[in-house]
């Protein structure tokens, strides 16, 4: 054998993180995070009990560290890219939609926000790491992208925050019914059955309240 070739418990263990997190996701996402339990993710990574405390403390260490392998690591991927798009501010708003829903909102890790809608008020720590490492990064980078378009004359001044939850929301209602009234299918909608074309018709709307109004015309 190869003395640089890792032997095969050793690609093993290196390989248990990166299971128990994919395993964790998928137990909060179904589950929530106050119904599972640091056994039953041993159990579904196919574990003993204590292998998961060889690599975290504790639960919320566990989910600190999904939301950051899959939330976060995707999200700054997608705002790596837009820095090599030059586009007008539309442009660039709906290359970020499309990035997200590719990246984000089409995966698992979208049951995340239906999961903190619902238990952050229970667990007050986890929401503001939340809120900090994806809410404000996000919230910031669409702001920017609105100022942007305000600074060029395309869009209309307008209130910022007010305008980012504006076109937030529609991406919050993907998430949040997709893995809750859209898992039963006879509660289905256009909006579960197109998600994403559903996000364009919001996002279209929006853009044409941002459209900056001609000089001379009445507002």
């Amino acid at each position: 054998m190869n003395d640089k070739t890792p032997a095969r418990w050793q690609r093993k263990k290196d390989a248990r993180p990166a299971e128990i997190l994919d395993a964790a996701l998928t137990l909060f996402v179904e589950k929530g995070f106050r119904a599972t339990k640091m056994e039953d993710i041993a159990r579904a990574a196919g574990v003993t009990k204590g292998t998961p405390y060889l690599y975290f403390h504790n639960k919320e260490d566990i989910f600190k560290a999904v939301v950051r392998d899959t939330i976060v690591a995707r999200f700054n991927d997608l705002r790596s890219s837009m820095q090599q798009q030059h586009g007008s501010a539309a442009q660039l708003l709906q290359w970020a939609l499309d990035g997200w829903w590719e990246k984000i909102g089409s995966g698992r890790a979208a049951g995340l926000c239906k999961l903190m809608m619902a238990e952050a008020a229970n667990f007050p720590e986890l929401a503001q790491f939340y809120y900090e490492e994806v809410i404000l990064p996000g919230r910031t980078f669409t702001a920017q992208i609105l100022e942007q378009g305000i600074a060029r004359g395309e869009f209309r001044p307008v209130h910022i925050d007010h305008t980012v939850d504006t076109l937030v929301a529609p991406l919050l209602t993907t998430m949040i019914w997709g893995h809750s009234f859209g898992c039963v299918p006879a509660c289905q909608t256009a909006t579960t059955a197109q998600p994403q074309a559903f996000l364009h018709h919001a996002l279209e709307l929006v853009l044409r309240g941002l459209q900056a109004t001609p000089q001379g015309t009445p507002a």
